[in-house]
């Protein structure tokens, strides 16, 4: 039976992504800071995939506890993801050191010790998968959501790294980008209605690109092509526009 770590377990896309590899015969560890909300979503694991699902705590805002739930496992896990996110506010991070180390933390430094260690152990096993869940803000940075946009911007970047080094040793590494979804993330933001993804159809994404050969999967699928758009932008015109 393949087994899968989930980290940052109670998010809205981990739930769906944990379920569709549930629905296909997986084990699952949930990790997070939540234990109760643990404990409820993996008995409803149980109940959707008929196997044992262990729960473990994470927290990115904690270092020292990061490489504890990949540690505790024997056997390693087939595959890694990682969930872990704040969108935080962008006002409030111009003027608040706290608040913007706290969105990089979430989003990228405090799940480096954990990453750090999945590759190591993946690549000395010579097999793994790693899913991190980036964002189409770390394309670019925007006037609306810089800072969060940075934290994922070096998720991916580090992705990215991780993944050049890996495939040679037969380990994957998959960087999902979901541009809108609806989550208590973005709840009361006006989003656009076509361009704007469900949880659960974000996570059978994910499913389907497991399955596939895709190496960064957009979601929805017209995200690459508009942030590939405001990428070629030039510096001189894109200043002077509003995103």
């Amino acid at each position: 039976m393949p087994t899968m770590l989930v980290v940052g377990a109670t998010s809205d896309i981990a739930k769906a992504t944990a379920r569709a590899f549930a629905k296909a015969g997986w084990g699952l560890t949930l990790a997070g800071r939540d234990g109760a909300r643990l404990k409820d979503m993996a008995r409803d694991l149980e109940v959707r995939g008929g196997k044992p699902v262990r729960v473990c705590h994470f927290d990115a805002l904690e270092p020292a506890s990061a490489p504890k739930p990949f540690e505790g496992l024997d056997p390693l896990p087939d595959a890694l993801l990682v969930a872990v996110g704040l969108l935080g506010d962008q006002d409030r991070a111009r003027s608040d050191p706290d608040l913007a180390l706290k969105i990089n933390a979430s989003n990228y430094s405090g799940l480096l010790p954990l990453l750090m260690e999945a590759a190591d152990a993946f690549e000395k096993r010579g097999s793994g998968t790693i899913i991190g869940i980036g964002s189409v803000a770390g394309d670019r940075g925007r006037a609306s959501n810089y800072t969060y946009g940075a934290a994922k911007a070096a998720l991916d970047a580090y992705l990215s790294g991780l993944r050049n080094r890996l495939f040679p040793k037969g380990v994957r590494v998959l960087t999902v980008k979901p541009g809108f979804v609806r989550t208590p993330m973005t709840e009361g933001l006006e989003l656009p209605e076509g361009l704007t993804a469900t949880a659960g159809e974000v996570g059978d994404k994910i499913y389907k690109a497991f399955l596939g050969k895709k190496d960064v999967l957009y979601v929805k699928w017209q995200w690459r092509w508009i942030m590939l758009a405001i990428r070629s932008l030039p510096e001189f015109v894109f200043k002077r526009t509003k995103l």
